[in-house]
C-alpha cells in the first residue's frame, strides 16, 4: 500500500513540474512579444520626439530673429 502511495506521489510531482515549466515557456515567449511590441512602440515614438524638437526649435529661432528684427529697426 505504501509503494502506491509513493508512486502516486512521484507522479503527482512530474506532472507538477510539467505544469510548472510549460506555464514558464508560455510566459517567457509571451513577455518576449510584449518587450519586442513595446521596443517597436518606444523607436516610433522617439522619431516622433525628434520630429517636434525640431519643429519646435526651428519656431523659437523664428520668434527670437523676429524679436531681434523689430528691437534693431
Amino acid at each position: 500500500m505504501d509503494d502506491l502511495v509513493e508512486l502516486i506521489n512521484k507522479a503527482d510531482e512530474g506532472v507538477k513540474k510539467d505544469v510548472i515549466a510549460t506555464a514558464e515557456e508560455k510566459f517567457e515567449r509571451r513577455l518576449a512579444e510584449e518587450i519586442g511590441k513595446l521596443r517597436a512602440d518606444m523607436a516610433g515614438m522617439k522619431s516622433d520626439i525628434i520630429k517636434w524638437m525640431f519643429i519646435f526649435w526651428v519656431g523659437q529661432i523664428g520668434v527670437l530673429v523676429g524679436i531681434l528684427f523689430t528691437f534693431f529697426k
